[in-house]
């Protein structure tokens, strides 16, 4: 590679890496200015509690994760019963389900006026509240309830696939020394998963921490709706950005077990490919134990939800099937595209500059690029309007002084924040697609491609990106995906009058109106079927 190409390549890579790295700076940077007492107002007052609910919160969600979802993924992996195929999908539907959505559903109908109650004081003859108890749905572990039945998959499907890596051979000694599956479960399966178990926990505690609008429609303070609170009730956003620090830091630490947890992961995990699957053939009453639990986790993650949007758009359809409808799609699905395909474009060029460079430090880039996606959406919101609002500022003091005019908020008042801000959350899904895609390209293939005497460009154009296009589809959906159902990052960026897909519905469920927006609600879910797929043919070819 000559000097000059060397360079633009050097620079292009560093200059996405910096930008994209800029506002975890900013945030940093303005933590540490004053906050006119609003963060000492708060730590005084509810900050505690607010770090209290977020720790029970995240220890909750995990602890319910780990009771519904790794029993599900030992009988999919090591057992076999009738509709275990079907299952080993299925159980994955809940990703695909806005955690808001089926907090809205289930509140609706366990609350006082909603069906459940009404039926049972029907049948028991009960009159007022007081004389009976019912469990309120609204609470720190209703939230947790709801948030795991979404976000167990997580932990399913990393349990799962360590439990067919496990050799068979560790099993069948252990039944041969006398134990019963359960046992060999116990004392063998659950020991060898832990850290496949551990790293799904943290995916599943980071995703608690970023999660905004199940908390805020429970009422339920954490420090992600503190960090929202803050800025738009406070007006303070050096406060804001403290607690975003205080927010990122408790984030940090799971990713942190994470990155251990998969250290170690070679050490405790040996897979034998050549060995045959054994499956414990499920007999009377394991065999509907199994099915029921399975089919349970299904039906309350995303049966019973989807067919109560279902049931809301066809009797509100009128209503759901408006202009501002066909508005708001428009504007999640174009903003998706702009997203996906930046994503797409700065993934291939730090590929592509790991590959060609090949040293250790050509990797940093892309390391640096991916570290936004560990960022909750009202953190990220924070990050990215302190430099925007600077460059506003610059960018209309240097047009007044030079044409007497100034544009306005040209970053922070149109879809540019929003745009900005999505990139930075989902390159790194686009970068480690296409990653994985380049990973596959034999370097020899590089080297006859020089010996013939092509150019590196053109080893790029006419080797790399036929190869890798698979890679870059499937990067470019999954970032679509990720920007048509963004939440919190679009609450706070959003300019005026602009609304998305998953603002709309959310507004309505937040006025207890989901009825109105259940045909929006259904298009998420649809949309967010689309990677369930993919990984589920990934799975299938790998096992």
């Amino acid at each position: 590679m000559n000097h000059k190409l060397a360079f633009s390549w050097h620079s292009s890579s560093w200059f996405i890496a910096i930008m994209l790295a800029l506002p975890i700076a900013a945030l940093f940077y303005q933590a540490i200015g004053p906050s006119a007492d609003v963060f000492q107002h708060l730590l005084d007052t509810v900050l505690l509690d607010y770090v209290q609910n977020t720790l029970i919160l995240v220890f909750l969600v995990c602890l319910i994760s780990c009771i519904i979802a790794l029993p599900a993924a030992w009988l999919i992996a090591m057992c076999d019963f009738p509709g275990r195929k079907s299952l080993q999908w299925a159980l994955m539907l809940p990703m695909a389900m806005p955690a808001y959505i089926v907090a809205y559903i289930y509140t609706d109908m366990f609350d006082y006026a909603g069906p459940v109650q009404i039926a049972l004081r029907g049948v028991f003859g009960w009159e007022h509240a007081n004389d009976y108890w019912f469990f309120d749905i609204r609470t720190i572990p209703g939230a947790a309830t709801v948030l795991a039945l979404v976000l167990y998959p997580y932990l399913y499907l990393l349990a799962r696939t360590s439990f067919l890596e496990q050799s068979t051979s560790l099993i069948q000694a252990s039944r041969m020394l006398g134990s019963s599956p359960l046992s060999s479960c116990l004392r063998v399966s659950l020991p060898l998963a832990r850290p496949a178990i551990a790293v799904g926990l943290s995916l599943v505690a980071m995703e608690t921490v970023a999660d905004f609008a199940t908390v805020n429609y429970f009422a339920v303070n954490t420090l992600t709706t503190a960090v929202y609170d803050t800025w738009i009730g406070y007006g303070s956003l050096t406060a804001a950005a403290q607690l975003s620090v205080m927010t990122l830091s408790v984030v940090l630490l799971f990713v942190g077990l994470e990155r251990f947890a998969r250290r170690k992961q070679q050490v405790f995990q040996k897979s034998m490919l050549h060995e045959q699957e054994v499956r414990y053939q499920l007999t009377g009453a394991a065999k509907v134990f199994a099915m029921m639990w399975c089919w349970l986790l299904v039906f309350a993650g995303f049966l019973l939800p989807f067919a109560v949007l279902v049931n809301y758009a066809w009797h509100y359809f009128a209503e759901s099937w408006t202009e501002e409808f066909f508005q708001y799609s428009a504007n999640s699905l174009i903003l998706a595209v702009i997203v996906a395909s930046l994503a797409v474009f700065c993934a291939v060029l730090l590929g592509l500059y790991r590959r060609l460079v090949g040293t250790k430090y050509a990797t940093i880039p892309a390391r640096i690029s991916t570290m936004g996606y560990a960022l909750p959406g009202t953190v990220l919101a924070i990050g990215i309007i302190i430099p925007l609002t600077s460059a506003d500022f610059l960018l209309n003091d240097i047009t007044e002084l030079l044409w007497d005019w100034t544009p306005g908020l040209v970053f922070t008042g149109t879809t540019f924040a929003l745009i900005f801000a999505y990139l930075i959350r989902f390159s790194a899904i686009a970068v480690g697609s296409i990653e994985s895609s380049i990973d596959k390209i034999s370097p020899s293939l590089d080297m006859v491609t020089r010996t013939l005497g092509h150019s590196p460009n053109s080893m790029i154009r006419k080797v790399h990106i036929p190869l890798i296009r698979k890679g870059i589809l499937a990067g470019f959906l999954l970032v679509f995906i990720e920007s048509m159902k963004e939440l919190p990052t679009a609450l706070l960026l959003r300019p005026f009058n602009y609304e998305t897909l998953a603002t709309y519905v959310f507004q309505f469920a937040s006025d207890e109106m989901l009825e109105q927006a259940a045909l929006a609600a259904i298009v998420i879910v649809l949309v967010g079927l689309i990677p369930l797929i993919f990984l589920n043919r990934s799975l299938e070819q790998q096992h």
